[in-house]
């Protein structure tokens, strides 16, 4: 009898590579378009398996119900894991695996083209010609080559991010407790991360949140930065303290900001809200800069990576059912 994977959060755009995945496999799925939750957590009922993504509630409440129908494995279609409660899975003997690591080729050139964008004031150029406004005032960039490049975390996104900086002939600084040897070998340096921040005039943020990176962009790391510094968050929504950032926005300290993750976003991400009154005041706030590029957590999102994302997660699910080893099992301590 083959397996059955219920998919939470599911959206059209992932169908095609679930689907194929799935047949490959031999899992049939089923699709949910809501997110899991307390009031959801029921859908899984009889089910061994299900998955779900980064704004989905894996919280102890919702671990619970999810033991009560039976669910024996939980997949992450995503890195990240901090939306689950680890220690309740491991109360109910719930497996949880993850997506360890799907394209860093897609989240890097994401974070490049944020960087570009943002400069050259891309997004802004094309609302003004759609509109017939020519005009080139507010406009100005500055050129890539010569400047100097901060990348926080160096894992297989932030490698890539640096190498394509380094290519840009930025000088490329680097933070990671860990140094990537061919990083090194370009002539990236790795330094303190006090001095990325005195020193860069572009930030990038592409390491793991964890209790220690958590608000690692805050006020007191701001007021280190060097004026009209460029900041980039493709990483976690909570490595930046939004509310600091909006006043250094404010105050010209910060010169533009670019993100494709925010704090609060699972109030926001992944629906369509246009019809909506955005009740997030500090997120509202953002938007009204100019100097603000704002991406709803695409980075992410290729062919590619989808494809990759369905592969494993579906890998997961069946090694998990066929009781075998998983690499990709999250422990408690993980």
């Amino acid at each position: 009898m083959a397996h059955e994977l219920r998919v939470f959060s599911a959206k059209d755009y992932e169908n095609p590579s679930l689907t194929a995945a799935a047949v490959a496999g031999g899992v049939d799925i089923v699709e949910l378009d809501v997110r899991l939750g307390v009031e959801t957590a029921d859908l899984a009922a009889d089910a061994e398996a299900i998955s779900v993504f980064v704004n989905d509630d894996v919280s102890r409440p919702v671990v619970e119900k999810l033991a009560e129908h039976g669910v024996k494995c939980i997949a992450l279609r995503c890195a990240g894991f901090n939306n689950v409660d680890l220690e309740a899975t491991a109360d109910h003997d719930i497996t949880v695996v993850r997506v360890p690591a799907y394209s860093p080729n897609a989240v890097a050139e994401h974070t490049l083209a944020l960087i570009l964008s943002l400069n050259r004031r891309i997004h802004r150029a094309y609302s003004r010609v759609r509109d017939g406004n020519f005009s080139l005032e507010g406009l100005v960039g500055f050129d890539l080559a010569g400047k100097t490049a901060g990348v926080i975390g160096t894992g297989k996104i932030g490698m890539i991010v640096a190498r394509l900086l380094w290519h840009l002939r930025c000088d490329v600084l680097a933070y990671d407790p860990y140094q990537d040897d061919h990083l090194v070998s370009l002539g990236v340096q790795y330094t303190s991360i006090d001095r990325l921040l005195e020193e860069s005039q572009i930030v990038s943020l592409n390491c793991p949140l964890t209790e220690e990176t958590h608000h690692l962009i805050n006020d007191d790391s701001i007021a280190r930065m060097r004026d009209g510094v460029m900041l980039v968050n493709t990483g976690r929504g909570a490595l930046i303290d939004t509310a600091a950032v909006v006043e250094g926005l404010k105050s010209g300290h910060i010169g533009s900001l670019a993100l494709d993750v925010y704090e609060e976003e699972a109030n926001l991400f992944f629906e369509d809200r246009s019809a909506e009154i955005i009740d997030d005041d500090v997120f509202a706030r953002l938007l009204t800069f100019p100097n603000v590029l704002i991406t709803a957590h695409q980075a992410f999102l290729t062919d590619e990576a989808l494809a990759s994302i369905a592969e494993t997660t579906v890998g997961n699910v069946i090694a998990v059912l066929d009781g075998g080893e998983c690499p990709n099992e999250v422990k408690v301590n993980a």
